[in-house]
């Protein structure tokens, strides 16, 4: 642990009584004392409170001035429609390499005159470097490293927020604004890793933990570690990076084809034009020969990352690999996801994992797991 990182609101974890761990080069809470299963429960009735300041935080300022370049420029790295993202509202987005793969997946925010990017921890130095080689003749690439990131998630957090900061209340789901509070400007986008509805809150560090206590004095918010973290998001049927998302999986292998719109494929206005344009496009045609599925293994034990998937009960070669695994407290049952052989993957089609020698059954079923709560 000594060698980790730790975000500004380490000594509030520790007070808090959370257990600490290594997560992504940072020491980061897996868990506060009301434990995993609590803390997931607590964050679908109410509202939790996640420090995800181990996030990377990127401006990209147009040289020109006029965000449509710094859209245009972002364009050649990511298969999104960036020039029609609207002001004020943000958008999911995938890092592409030559060969198809994804080097990352990536929030975008269009901020009126510049573009407003949260990247994934484990990946925000390779991040920020595939910027800087790409993209620093039409933009500044600036890493924002004085600022910390709060999500605060759960059918509550609407007023738990607006309570501090009003104009929240009005933003509707991938809304993005800069609310003013005593706590300085937030930079407030409607959106979060939870499917359920929440705010994600970059705060200046010299404001995170007063903010991070005001929250907490809410009834209603409760601190949240990255065990609930996980299975929240896996119940919402999201990828994590590095699981189930890497630089060999294309978005139509990993089923993310509604993350590339229609104007940037086959027949689009600006169809291509991002790393590994020629494998992706072919696949919107003709298929690929994987897809990413959800998994509802019987029983009650989880079918963990790793598990190898045959289509038989016994005999017969590999056809995919879970990729994720949990169980999920809010539907009260094991659930998992992983890559199938596409004749494999049609919903209710059952394959079976091997768990310990034993070959169990698990039924491929439609995500989200349990329906998302955004308020659109």
């Amino acid at each position: 642990m000594a060698d980790l990182n730790r975000t500004c609101l380490y000594d509030l974890h520790v007070d808090l009584g959370a257990k600490m761990v290594p997560f992504a080069g940072y020491e980061m809470p897996v868990q506060y004392p009301m434990g995993v299963l609590k803390e997931h429960l607590h964050c679908r009735a109410a509202a939790g409170l996640f420090d995800v300041s181990h996030m990377g935080q990127v401006l990209l300022r147009p040289n020109s001035g006029d965000v449509a370049d710094a859209a245009l420029a972002l364009e050649t790295l990511v298969p999104v429609d960036v020039l029609g993202l609207k002001a004020g509202r943000q958008r999911y987005g995938l890092f592409t390499n030559d060969t198809g793969g994804i080097l990352d997946d990536l929030m975008i925010a269009n901020r009126g005159d510049h573009l407003f990017l949260v990247v994934n921890a484990a990946c925000k130095a390779q991040d920020l470097a595939h910027m800087q080689a790409h993209l620093a003749d039409r933009c500044e690439v600036a890493e924002v490293t004085d600022r910390a990131l709060l999500a605060l998630q759960g059918p509550a957090a609407e007023a738990a927020l607006a309570g501090l900061a009003p104009g929240a209340a009005g933003m509707r789901f991938m809304d993005v604004a800069v609310l003013p509070s005593v706590f300085g400007d937030l930079w407030v986008s409607r959106s979060g890793y939870t499917g359920e509805d929440g705010f994600e809150i970059s705060v200046h560090q010299a404001q995170a933990r007063g903010l991070a206590e005001s929250l907490l004095a809410n009834d209603a918010v409760d601190a949240i570690g990255l065990g609930a973290r996980d299975s929240l998001r896996l119940e919402a049927g999201l990828c994590l990076y590095g699981s189930d998302l890497d630089e060999t999986t294309s978005p139509v292998e990993a089923a993310l084809e509604w993350a590339v719109q229609k104007v940037r494929r086959a027949g689009g206005a600006r169809a291509g034009g991002f790393p590994g344009a020629d494998r992706i496009l072919r696949e919107f045609g003709a298929g690929a020969a994987r897809r990413r599925v959800g998994l509802l293994p019987e029983g009650r034990a989880p079918m963990r990352a790793g598990t190898v998937l045959y289509a038989d009960a016994d005999g017969g070669e590999p056809v995919g690999t879970v990729t994720s695994g949990a169980f999920g407290p809010s539907i009260e049952r094991p659930m998992s996801m992983g890559y199938v052989a596409t004749g494999h993957a049609a919903d209710g089609t059952t394959v079976f994992g091997e768990v310990r020698g034993r070959r169990l059954p698990a039924t491929i079923a439609p995500m989200p797991f349990l329906p998302a709560s955004y308020k659109r």
